[in-house]
């Protein structure tokens, strides 16, 4: 992240690992949990949609403020689902949906625990980029609306926050755009900060943000292991940092999404090696987090072919891949495609 060129790619521009890895979220009270106590009140117009019991693909079910459950849904401490597909809204649906969530209110403790690690000092100048339930707390607990600026992507996720922030009486700079590209009209500002999770931190953020200045953004590869991350921008416009650790995890910026996998390659065009590190490694979250610095744009899918599991490694876009599987006996073995070796990178990476 050290300059224009800066990415999640180069292993040379990576933030320094650090913090304190399962720093619990309900650490000591402070300042923003006293304000979250004070004015966190659900917004009457917040309906959700909460994930259906029962086996086979997720399904979604609306909970709306006539639902005797609403009020308990909207204190509960967890990630609230609010739009699906990009236009689905909770009063849109009758029944069940199948389709992934594309916005959501994150939950209150991580609002809290973010803006405590964003530092945000008296008469600080705020970005914020996706708009919602911090855009308040910013404006209640210390800044005023006068020095928030929040941009949200989606003009109907922004129109729902305007309504509910003027409910409460804060009135801050809303912009409908890319949040990529920051908002430079309002800049510099003293801190950023973003409620998506970002594949390369968009370079606009530093130029935006002044020398000396923080940025708190959640770095995701699409393997979907995520850190949050602040860095400090310097006046050579490199911008150090490190991971706070916590496994913070936000939906990616839309932008940043993978591609449609599209047609499969033939798994069986490749002889069969055998591997002392099996798939079974990219389950834990830090090993994938990892894995995503060797091969940043490999999407990773599980496939039922022949009788056994295939754990397949996809690079859409250069053709390379990787399939594992396990033998009779257990043992893992390997078929590698492409022009690159996506299991070599990773393994190389993990050892």
């Amino acid at each position: 992240m050290g300059g224009p060129g800066g990415s999640f790619a180069e292993p040379d521009d990576l933030l320094v690992l650090g913090g304190e890895p399962g720093q619990g979220l309900a650490a000591e009270v402070g300042e923003l949990r006293d304000c979250l106590l004070r004015c966190g009140q659900p917004f009457p117009e917040l309906a959700v949609l909460e994930r259906a019991e029962g086996p086979g693909p997720t399904a979604w079910r609306p909970v709306m403020p006539d639902d005797p459950r609403w009020l308990e849904r909207c204190y509960d401490d967890e990630s609230l689902v609010t739009q699906i597909a990009g236009t689905i809204v909770p009063r849109d649906v009758r029944g069940e949906i199948m389709r992934s969530p594309t916005s959501s209110r994150t939950l209150p403790s991580l609002v809290v625990r973010m803006l405590e690690d964003l530092q945000v000092d008296d008469g600080h100048k705020v970005q914020e980029i996706g708009t919602g339930y911090s855009t308040g707390l910013l404006c209640a607990a210390r800044l005023g609306e006068d020095l928030v600026t929040s941009k949200e992507v989606d003009q109907d996720v922004a129109a729902s926050a305007a309504v509910a922030l003027g409910a409460c009486g804060y009135f801050p700079e809303l912009v409908v755009g890319d949040g990529l590209v920051g908002h430079p009209e309002s800049a510099p500002y003293d801190r950023t900060i973003a409620t998506c999770a970002v594949r390369d931190l968009p370079y606009a953020w530093v130029e935006q943000t002044k020398p000396g200045g923080l940025i708190l953004a959640t770095l995701c590869g699409w393997m979907y292991a995520s850190e949050l991350a602040r860095l400090t921008v310097g006046k050579d416009g490199v911008a150090p940092g490190r991971f706070l650790g916590g496994r913070v995890a936000f939906m990616l910026a839309r932008p940043h999404l993978p591609p449609d996998l599209g047609t499969l390659p033939d798994l069986d065009d490749a002889d069969e090696q055998p591997t002392e590190i099996g798939a079974d490694v990219l389950d834990d979250w830090s090993t994938r987090f990892v894995a995503q610095l060797a091969a940043p744009r490999a999407q990773r899918v599980s496939l039922e072919l022949g009788g056994r599991t295939e754990h397949v490694l996809l690079g859409v876009d250069a053709g390379a891949w990787a399939a594992l599987a396990q033998d009779d006996r257990g043992a893992w073995t390997v078929r590698q495609g492409g022009p690159a070796r996506l299991r070599d990178d990773v393994a190389e990476h993990i050892a």
